[in-house]
């Protein structure tokens, strides 16, 4: 027989046998923790017509391949392992040392994306950071314009050598959540710095509010200029290369590349929806945990409907019931002294108002001179809190003070608030931060004391006071705990339209000689 011909016939045979092979998702990779106490998808691909069976704990369940997929639904297990999940078709797989626990989602953007090996107290945390019962999977960053079907990535156990590479707020949460639950914790990171909450949305839930019109728009306005964008990037690139290649031979720094064009970033509608959510799912899961908001932070009134619209998504994807817990945004001083006030207020009604949703102050965790303040264990501590309360039903103070009602009499103000616990505290001496208004809006610093367990506001230059802010700027200056030891959120009594930002002043021309 020809050679050639034998050749070609092997390499056919050879892409039979990988087409036939039945292949398991990425999720399912030796040391997985599986979510206990839910139904368990476990799925892959597979020749279409092939029988699949999966087997795992006792549990036994068959399907058919269809359209190159396949997916079978187990029954709950309880917390446990290790176990070996095994596949079997026309090939047999092994999946070793699983685990079956807690499964948390850590997503958003660059303070979630921030390592372990930079937090403030790296030197001591990662030493003694070796815990076999909790296990990571980090996703790569991965904007695409399609749901994918699946990652690049594989379990790995916690350990001083992988912890410094993963999410430093998802370390934090997921080493308080395993101590107080005594049951495995699977942490998936799935976080890019810089990217706002459209981003994380899929274009479903884009399209069902309104607040995702603009994104969408931009998005499309982006695509229309397509070709031109492709070209100048071509001709940006081939001179960046050139330049390149100038920094090396005088041996300089290399300047920095050519961004891609918009339709292209990690920023657009849905596109790390599709790369880095879309293919986790459906994957059984308890819950998520999420800092962002610097990258919306300038439209606070369009997040307060977009971000509910994502946890929407999120829920039909993985869970209905999921738990979602958001980090308020950190202090940073900003040019305009209150706009991430009027955000961080955002996140507390979302907090509010959605259901399952839970909110992790951290106004004592902050760098006035940098967006991604190193301090990271209060957000990672204070989420499991939450999570401890909201999901788990454990009976503790999950929270700082959290702003319940006002009452307005004549001179002054009262206010109640729920998560008092022991009682309300001002830290390190008397209560400061509080602020208050009459009906011209204009708000003056206030006096606050806390009497039998209210607070009472006033001030002699505000008769007849009608709200009442607290830490209401981008560096909040409150000190209101409860004798948890944890602080309160900022709030404010009013719903007052946040005033346009001041334009700036029209530079006076320069004199003629």
């Amino acid at each position: 027989m020809n050679p050639t011909r034998i050749v070609t016939i092997l390499l056919l045979v050879a892409a039979s046998a990988a087409q036939a092979e039945v292949k398991l998702h990425a999720l399912f990779t030796d040391g997985a923790v599986l979510q206990r106490e839910l139904p368990l998808p476990i799925w892959g691909s597979a020749s279409d017509g092939e029988k699949v069976t999966v087997s795992i704990a006792g549990q036994t369940a068959t399907t058919t391949a269809k359209d190159g997929k396949w997916q079978v639904k187990l029954k709950p297990l309880k917390a446990g392992g290790p176990h070996v999940l095994t596949v079997e078709g026309t090939n047999k797989l092994e999946v070793k040392d699983v685990l079956v626990g807690e499964v948390w989602l850590c997503s958003g953007q660059s303070n979630m994306a921030f390592q372990l090996s930079r937090a403030d107290n790296a030197a001591t945390v990662v030493p003694a950071s070796e815990n076999a019962q909790i296990r990571f999977f980090k996703v790569p960053g991965n904007p695409q314009d399609e749901p994918q079907r699946d990652v690049k990535a594989k379990w790995e156990p916690c350990t001083p050598q992988t912890a410094p590479g993963f999410s430093a707020v998802g370390y934090f949460f997921g080493r308080d959540l395993q101590k107080a639950l005594g049951v495995p914790i699977g942490l998936i990171g799935s976080s890019v710095g810089g990217t706002p909450a459209q981003a994380w949305t899929s274009q479903p839930a884009l399209e069902a509010t309104p607040a995702g019109k603009p994104h969408l728009e931009s998005y499309a306005a982006a695509m229309l200029g397509k070709d031109k964008a492709e070209a100048k990037f071509a001709k940006d690139t081939e001179a960046w290369k050139t330049k390149v290649a100038a920094a090396k031979a005088a041996k300089q720094p290399a300047p920095r590349a050519p961004r891609p064009p918009a339709y292209r970033g990690s920023g657009r509608a849905a596109g790390l929806y599709n790369g880095m959510i879309a293919p986790l799912a459906p994957f059984a899961m308890r819950g998520a945990i999420w800092y962002q908001g610097e990258g919306n932070s300038g439209a606070p009134d369009n997040y307060r409907e977009l971000l509910p619209a994502m946890i929407a998504g999120w829920r039909k994807d993985f869970n209905p019931d999921l738990t979602f817990l958001i980090v308020q945004l950190a202090p940073f001083d900003r040019p305009a002294p209150e706009a991430w006030a009027y955000f961080r207020e955002a996140q507390r009604q979302i907090a509010l108002h959605t259901p399952k949703t839970g909110l992790a102050a951290i106004p004592d965790a902050g760098d006035p001179t940098d967006i991604h303040p190193t301090k990271k264990e209060p957000a990672g501590v204070r989420l499991a809190l939450q999570a401890l309360a909201l999901t788990y039903g454990k009976d503790i103070v999950s929270s700082g003070p959290a702003f319940k009602s006002a009452a307005f009499a004549k001179g002054k103000a009262t206010l109640t608030f729920d998560q008092a616990g022991d009682g309300l505290v001002a830290k390190d001496g008397e209560l400061t931060g509080f602020t208050i208004a009459g009906e011209d809006k204009k708000f003056v610093p206030a006096t606050a004391k806390i009497v039998k367990g209210i607070i009472e506001v006033s001030s002699a230059d505000v008769a007849e006071p009608k709200a009442i802010r607290y830490a209401w700027k981008n560096m909040p200056d409150g000190n209101l705990w409860n004798k948890a030891g944890l602080p309160a959120s900022p709030f404010r009594t009013d719903d007052w339209t946040q005033p346009a930002p001041a334009k700036p002043a029209p530079k006076t021309p320069a004199k003629s000689k």
